[in-house]
């Protein structure tokens, strides 16, 4: 399963070049933004006077792609991940669960009482005053 991820993981950085190529080379609305500054003459060289429409159909499927490669990638990693991480986190419960067995406490010591040493349950009191020398002015 993770070889086919691999696979499609590369598939998906080579439609991303594509498409980033693709977007780039188009040429811009009102003579102005990216694909002017990018050579976007050359794509009337390349594909003659109606490369807009080739262009832009080739665009929408690389994006479709694009997309759809993506969820299923998202998919594929969600699975792979979920089924391993579930199975290696039981046996690892398991495995501790046989390791320390427990032990019942025995019915003749009664229960521990819980502590009243806590900041909740001590006086409040002045802080005990000392004899130490006044500093010098």
């Amino acid at each position: 399963m993770s070889f086919i991820a691999g696979i499609l993981t590369f598939f998906l950085v080579i439609n991303c070049l594509v498409l980033i190529l693709l977007v780039l080379v188009q040429l811009p609305k009102k003579d102005a933004g990216a694909g002017l500054a990018f050579g976007g003459g050359a794509a009337d060289a390349l594909f003659g006077a109606g490369s807009g429409n080739a262009l832009t159909k080739i665009t929408k499927w690389a994006a479709g792609i694009f997309f759809a490669l993506a969820l299923l990638l998202g998919y594929m990693q969600d699975k792979l991940h979920q089924g391993a991480d579930a199975s290696a986190f039981e046996k690892a419960i398991q495995q501790k669960q046989m390791e320390t067995p427990i032990t019942p406490q025995p019915a003749s010591q009664p229960a521990a009482a819980p502590s009243t040493n806590s900041l909740l349950s001590l006086p409040i009191s002045a802080p005990a005053s000392t004899n130490a020398p006044a500093p010098a002015k």
